[in-house]
């Protein structure tokens, strides 16, 4: 290959080389210059995208605006027919204000201007048995379930309810007032006040321009209060059983509604100074002070204890108010607290009949005896145990000297005992006629074989009234004693690992040390007495056997009623120990039976009627005797 041929190829690669290169660089320019106009293009789709978007988005609210208008349309149309003038409060939002002094604190509810629930800042809840002394906050009128609430009769024919209705609240120092409006100078009002250290809370009620928005017709409006009471104390039966609707009426006496069951109480022709929804410690009660409730209807409704419930009962009460007394202002009380009888009895108007001392002699006993020397005692002595102490000294002092006769008695019955164990061997097979020598035996040495049941008989009114005074007494409500957590409710000594029927899940130890000591004090009075008057030998045993049944009775009572018969118990085995063997000289009874003896006899009324029915039953008894001899007398014969 020459050397021209060498040039020529030469030129032609760097032809080739120089085509490739700028070939190449017009290919970059052009995919350069394609990918702008591909962006230009997805920008501008995008931005049509967004305009379609916004545009559609435009055109939806435009639509929705209109169905919302039409929606709020149709409802404000709805609440103006279901809320009248009241269309406006009938929407809004809850909130909750507080009320509070020393004792108090008051949670109200924007929604219904009611109170939502009331904390006692001095009292508590007791724990469940198993956790011993522990306490919680109380809380009353705290359930989610209760209801306060005012039926309006509007002038549009329909009804609406309080509760349904927002209020507005205006809080100036310890009261606060809630408004719901139907315009500005319209409107239904509720006021509150509250002072420092009373459990007394002033309620108005006042409405306010609403001639147009209530009905004209309508002469009264009702309250609808209904009141789920939950478990606050330790033993829940009772505390269900002592809870009910109280009320009193102009010109009666206080009443309420039955305890232990469902009941339900009209008052139609009666005017109704209060009502009160009352547990065992604890009132909420509503009092009119000027004019009264013109009627009302009050119901207990007692749930089935078999079911899951969570409440002990539902009090309802409701009341009507006259319309011509609200333009002024309707003014009542609330009492939200203790049972406290001093308290109740401030107001002067029976409201203290709520405190559950019971009925006849033995609230009587409970209200004017026992509740004003307790008060006296514990005055001076802190302790509630040592006062049940002192008051059960008290009592046997009283007492003594009828104490003193029944021993007496006693002690001639012992003494006359051998002669008349002799007697009752002598006829041991003719009942009468050994009954017939022992009554005459009785009457020839003057023993009165009943003269020692005047002591036990006139105790009966103080035992029955105390079997009320304690679980209602809120001053014994969780005062403690030894082993005794709350002498209101029973004490626990030890727990069971199970429930035995009729008697619980617990073991009462005031109960047992006191069925222990009656049994032995029966022991030992028994040994003076004349058992074989009983013909029945089962009656001989059943003094010892009541005791016993009394366990499963007393188990679940009062700790304070248990602990004062225990107490009783002590103090009659020592009376009767120090009486008989120290005051009562044994040899001088028998003298006495002796002189007794030879004095001439005068029968009394009854002592004859008493021998007379005797000996005519012993004359029965011989004919029946002889009857019965003559049938087999006559069926030898036939034989």
């Amino acid at each position: 290959m020459d050397r021209n041929t060498i040039i020529g190829f030469g030129l032609i690669f760097l032809m080739l080389i120089g085509m490739q290169y700028f070939q190449g660089k017009s290919r970059v320019e052009a995919e350069a210059a394609q990918r702008v106009q591909d962006s230009i293009a997805q920008v501008e789709y995008q931005k049509d995208s967004i305009a379609k978007a916004l545009e559609a988005e435009q055109q939806q609210a435009q639509v929705n605006a209109t169905l919302d208008s039409a929606q709020l349309a149709q409802q404000q149309a709805q609440r103006a027919q279901a809320f009248g003038g009241f269309a406006a409060a009938s929407a809004g939002q809850e909130e909750e204000v507080v009320l509070e002094n020393d004792v108090l604190k008051i949670t109200f509810s924007t929604k219904g201007g009611k109170i939502k629930s009331v904390l006692l800042k001095e009292y508590f809840k007791m724990g469940t048995v198993e956790e011993g002394d522990k306490k919680y906050p109380l809380y009353l009128l705290e359930d989610e379930r209760n209801k306060f609430e005012y039926t309006l009769p509007l002038s549009n024919g329909t009804k609406v309810a309080t509760s349904d209705l927002f209020f507005e609240a205006q809080k100036s120092g310890n009261s606060i007032t809630f408004r719901a409006k139907a315009a500005d100078n319209q409107y239904f009002e509720q006021k509150y006040s509250l002072t420092d250290g009373s459990y007394a809370i002033g309620y108005d009620l006042k409405t306010n321009g609403l001639g147009n928005v209530l009905a004209n017709s309508a002469d009264e409006i009702k309250l609808n209060w209904e009141n789920y009471l939950t478990k606050i104390e330790r033993n829940v039966d009772y505390e269900r059983r002592m809870s009910s609707v109280y009320f009193k009426t102009v010109d009666d006496d206080t009443d309420y509604c039955n305890c232990n069951k469902s009941d339900i109480e009209r008052i139609e022709d009666e005017r109704i100074t209060w009502v009160a929804h009352s547990s065992q410690f604890f009132n909420s009660a509503l009092m009119t002070t000027d004019a009264p409730f013109q009627s009302g209807v009050m119901e207990t409704v007692v749930p089935d204890t078999d079911a899951d419930v969570t409440y002990l009962k539902k009090l309802i009460s409701e009341v009507n108010i006259p319309t011509d007394e609200l333009a002024d202002g309707f003014k009542m009380q609330l009492y939200v607290g203790p049972k406290d009888y001093e308290t109740l009895a401030s107001f002067d108007n029976d409201l203290q009949y709520t405190v559950p001392f019971g009925i006849s002699i033995f609230g009587t006993v409970n209200r004017y005896i026992v509740r004003p020397l307790f008060g006296f005692l514990l005055s001076f002595i802190s302790s509630k145990g040592i006062v049940i102490l002192v008051l059960t000294l008290i009592v046997k002092l009283l007492l003594f000297p009828l104490t003193y006769k029944m021993l007496y008695s006693q002690s001639k019955m012992g003494a006359l005992k051998p002669q008349i164990t002799k007697v009752r061997e002598k006829y041991k097979d003719d009942s009468q006629q050994a009954q017939m020598e022992t009554m005459k035996m009785y009457r020839e040495f003057g023993v009165n074989p009943l003269g020692g049941c005047m002591p036990m008989v006139l105790q009966m009114p103080i035992w029955f009234a105390l079997y009320r005074f304690f679980p209602a007494s809120i001053e014994f409500r969780q005062a403690s004693f030894l082993w005794a957590h709350d002498l209101s409710s029973f004490d626990v000594f030890t727990l069971l690992p199970f429930d035995i029927p009729f008697y619980g899940s617990h073991i009462s130890l005031f109960t047992i040390l006191w069925a222990i000591a009656t049994v032995g004090y029966t022991v030992y009075n028994s040994r003076n007495m004349d058992m074989s008057q009983m013909n029945n030998p089962a009656m001989k045993y059943m003094q010892y056997f009541m005791p016993v049944m009394f366990l499963f009775f007393f188990n679940n009572f009062a700790s304070g009623l248990t602990c004062y018969l225990l107490f009783s118990s002590i103090f009659n085995i020592l009376q009767t120990l120090i009486t008989k063997n120290v005051i009562i000289n044994q040899d001088k009874v028998k003298q006495e039976l002796e002189n007794y003896k030879k004095k001439p006899k005068k029968k009394g009324g009854f002592q004859q009627r008493l021998e007379q029915a005797m000996l005519q039953q012993q004359q029965i008894q011989e004919k029946r005797q002889k009857q019965q001899q003559q049938r087999k007398g006559n069926r030898r014969k036939k034989k």
